[in-house]
Parts: structure tokens; C-alpha cells; sequence
């Protein structure tokens, strides 16, 4: 019998990532995967209603509700465990991870629109111009596990595209989400869910022997 891996996206606004998912999980890309519950700190954003369409029950964990974000973090990592969450996807989501990467160590998935180390330290929305000042011939995407803070972690996989002279802030940004970003995505999920992903010290091996 085929045991499910049980999994939660979190998302704010951006909707990307999450269609990506929804649209693997329809095409029965990911093996032995289950989206189990979509969790984001607002109600009514586009993400919230991709996944209402998809059949995926969503659910708001509201920031303004709790005195701070570690109580909120501690909330989303309460409803997480009330569902029996297996593996969290960061789908989007901009808020601090706070206490969920104690309860899920190597069990939080996410990705970044750069190929770290490069630009590790510039924020996210300013990344792409960033790369273009500094005049980057290559770039690309990067999956990885989230460590205990909640930030890029071991790396699973990362890909690169080039950048081209002609590319804006804007162009850029949606080559490396259409190209990098989703596809690195579905792929680190189909990875961890044939148990091909294992850990030694910091570093991330993908084996052949799937489970």
C-alpha cells in the first residue's frame, strides 16, 4: 500500500508557485503526494481562490489576531499538526517561519529566484534589479530545505537561465518563476516524496533508490 505524503502549502499574494502545484497535482506529476490544505494570512487573495477552485481546503491564519508573530507562527504550526501535516511548502509565503521549522526540521520546502549564495542577502522583491546592476550573465533558481530560522537552508536543487541584455526587472523576474522557480519546485516535491532526498551535515544528496 502507497503511503500519501501529507502536505500543506503556506502562501500570501503571489500565486505562482501554488499554481504550479495545483496544476502538477492535476497532471499526477508529483508520486505518492497529497495536497492536504492551502494556509495563508489573508482571506480573498487569488491563491486562496485557485485553491478553492482546485477542490483544496484553504484556510486563514490572520496575523492581526495574535500579539505577535511567534503566537501566530505557533498557530499555523498547531493547525498544521492538528492535520497531520507530513511536508510544508513555502508556496509564496512572506511571513516569518517562526516556531514551524522546529516541528518540521528538513520537512519545509522552498525555493528562491537566485542562485545562492549569489545575492543571498539582497531582499527578494529587489533581487532581479540587483542582478542586472551588477551585470550577471547567468542566473536561475534555487530549492531548498528551510533551516531553523525559517531562511535557505540545505540546498535540494538549483537552475540556471541566462540573463539576456535586453531583460528588465520585469522580464527577468517572470523567466526565472516560469523557468526555474515552479519547475524546481515540482521537481524538489517529487523528489522528497520517492524518498530520494538525503541529508549529510549541510548538504542535500538525491539518491537513485526510489521508496
Amino acid at each position: 500500500m502507497t503511503v500519501l505524503v501529507r502536505a500543506a502549502a503556506l502562501v500570501s499574494g503571489d500565486v505562482s508557485k501554488l499554481q504550479a502545484i495545483l496544476d502538477a497535482v492535476y497532471f499526477k506529476e508529483i508520486p505518492n503526494f497529497e495536497l492536504v490544505a492551502v494556509i495563508s494570512p489573508e482571506r480573498n487573495t487569488k491563491a486562496m481562490k485557485r485553491a478553492a477552485g482546485a477542490g483544496v481546503p484553504a484556510f486563514v491564519v490572520d496575523p492581526e489576531l495574535f500579539p505577535n508573530m511567534t503566537s501566530h507562527s505557533m498557530a499555523v504550526a498547531n493547525k498544521l499538526r492538528d492535520m497531520d501535516i507530513d511536508l510544508v511548502i513555502l508556496a509564496g509565503y512572506n511571513l516569518e517561519l517562526g516556531v514551524i521549522p522546529f516541528q518540521y526540521k528538513n520537512r519545509i520546502v522552498g525555493t528562491c529566484p537566485c542562485l545562492i549564495p549569489a545575492f543571498e542577502e539582497v531582499p527578494e522583491g529587489e533581487v532581479f534589479q540587483a542582478i542586472l546592476e551588477r551585470g550577471v550573465k547567468i542566473t536561475g533558481a534555487t530549492a531548498y530545505f528551510a533551516d531553523n530560522d525559517g531562511m535557505v537552508g540545505s540546498i535540494i536543487q538549483q537552475k540556471a537561465i541566462t540573463v539576456y541584455p535586453e531583460d528588465t526587472p520585469g522580464t527577468l523576474r517572470s523567466r526565472v518563476t516560469e523557468e526555474a522557480e515552479c519547475k524546481l519546485m515540482i521537481e524538489a516535491l517529487s523528489l522528497y516524496c520517492q524518498g530520494r532526498l538525503s541529508h549529510h551535515g549541510n548538504r542535500v544528496f538525491i539518491t537513485g533508490e526510489k521508496k
